[in-house]
């Protein structure tokens, strides 16, 4: 690859965009880029502009020859890649508002990728992301794809199980941050660690040993109820675990987690945010109107410290040393989304999991965790199920797939109150859901969606 590599990102304009410009440039001795294309949709015209001149200062500043483009024009950018990153969000942040709103305004859990919330973002980006894949086909057909669009692990399986596209790896923040704090409470190094994950996408375990094979999970355990940070994301409230609970599994459940296992308690700081400082997705929008203030500044040419409130924070360095194992054939470990492929016994073969992998040429070889207790079995069976539905549904506009999918879901108590949730969303995402026309003209007939805020973000989507 003498030619020097081209990278493609679809979200250009997103505000992750300055740290994974960062995590370039700090392998750029080893990721001989030629040029990275900023791919957006007209809507984002504005950050995408502001990205696309905090990354030129930022390469100029490292001294690298590396060209930037920004486009609306995603053909036009993905012609003869060698990597192409997602990093959008179907709707923006408006949207993620609804995905909680909704649900909240009927007490339940509203959350990005959790519940009725995770369920709707997945139904409005499956179909983007199958289309973006269709293009790659024909444009860059020895791409790699490295996902990072939530929720990740179903981008990932909707991608290679009905995109056909198996070089495609799913990434997330949340293993990332664990091994990043872990070691620090243990004294030690990450290197000095062995982790091994297992699970799906925000919703894994994992155990940790030393070099020696000795294990030190329990000790992780003991200092996460010493209340010291072990490692939770910025957009997770830090309501405890049940000891009990956590010392029978022997495993460290992720972060998300928490909206299982005090499901109760999490509704209840949702419902007290939603009703003062505002959901997270409306916490987010005041962030980010303050990075991109940030981001416009001529003399910036570095990644701002305040881009670590995002909760997705360290995300980015995690998808360049994804490219950088691929493309130099590292053999490095690495958790992402991939398939099974044996991993854990209890799913299916082609069934993308969250497990700790070898990242080579090849891509993802997984690492095989071994059987999961009877709990965290059912957990994932129950999960998958949720999601393989859930797929099915934004692939077809199947309204009664759909509901098989609320059903399965943990977070949503099934009855009259989870179809109005569900009838209401599908009516407020109209735009963003063209393969459920059919059944949004006849809801409109009938839905009347209550919350106030909802209402007025989709009169103010309608006026432009």
């Amino acid at each position: 690859m003498n030619k020097g590599i081209k990278i493609v990102t679809i979200g250009g304009g997103s505000s992750y965009t300055p740290e994974l410009m960062e995590g370039f440039i700090k392998r750029y001795d080893e990721l001989p880029i030629r040029e990275i294309w900023l791919v957006d949709v007209e809507g984002g015209k504005e950050k995408v502009e502001i990205d696309l001149q905090m990354a030129r200062r930022m390469w100029k500043a490292a001294g690298h020859d590396v060209e930037i483009y920004a486009t609306f024009d995603r053909r036009e950018a993905l012609k003869d890649a060698d990597f192409v990153t997602t990093q959008f969000r179907v709707g923006f942040l408006n949207a993620r508002i609804k995905d909680e709103r909704i649900p909240l305004s009927y007490g339940m859990i509203g959350q990005e990728t959790n519940g009725a919330g995770g369920i709707f973002k997945a139904l409005r980006t499956i179909p983007v992301m199958l289309d973006i894949v269709k293009d790659m086909k024909e444009l860059c057909p020895n791409a790699w794809l490295i996902n990072f669009t939530n929720p990740s692990g179903m981008i990932t399986e909707a991608v290679i199980r009905y995109g056909k596209w198996d070089r495609c790896i799913g990434l997330c923040n949340v293993p990332v941050i664990s091994m990043m704090k872990e070691p620090e409470v243990l004294g030690r190094k990450k290197e000095d660690l062995i982790y091994q994950f297992a699970g799906l996408n925000h919703f894994h375990w994992h155990k940790v040993y030393d070099k020696d094979g000795t294990e030190l999970t329990q000790q992780i355990i003991d200092a996460m109820f010493d209340g010291k940070d072990v490692g939770l994301p910025a957009n997770i409230n830090n309501v405890p675990f049940f000891q009990e609970q956590i010392e029978e599994m022997k495993m460290i459940p992720c972060g998300y987690h928490r909206y299982y296992y005090r499901q109760e308690e999490m509704l209840a700081h949702c419902m007290e945010e939603m009703h003062t400082i505002g959901t997270r997705g409306e916490q987010v929008k005041e962030t980010e109107a303050q990075l991109f203030e940030l981001y416009k500044d001529p003399n910036l040419d570095h990644k701002p410290e305040a881009l670590a409130k995002r909760g997705g924070t360290y995300y980015s360095d995690a998808a360049c040393e994804c490219i950088n194992a691929i493309y130099n054939n590292k053999k490095i470990t690495m958790v992402v989304s991939t398939q099974n492929h044996g991993a854990i016994p209890e799913l299916p073969e082609d069934a993308i999991v969250e497990v700790s992998c070898i990242l080579s040429g090849k891509g993802a070889t997984p690492l095989a965790f071994g059987k999961l207790p009877s709990a965290q079995r059912g957990w994932l069976q129950c999960m998958k199920a949720m999601e393989e539905c859930t797929i099915a549904a934004a692939v077809s506009g199947n309204y009664g797939l759909l509901m098989e999918a609320f059903a399965l879901n943990p977070l949503i108590p099934m009855g009259e109150s989870a179809k109005r949730v569900m009838d209401e969303l599908l009516v407020a995402h109209q735009r963003y859901l063209p393969q459920f026309a059919e059944k949004i003209k006849d809801l409109q007939q009938t839905v009347q969606i209550k919350d106030t805020v909802v209402n007025q973000l989709r009169k103010e989507e309608q006026a432009h």
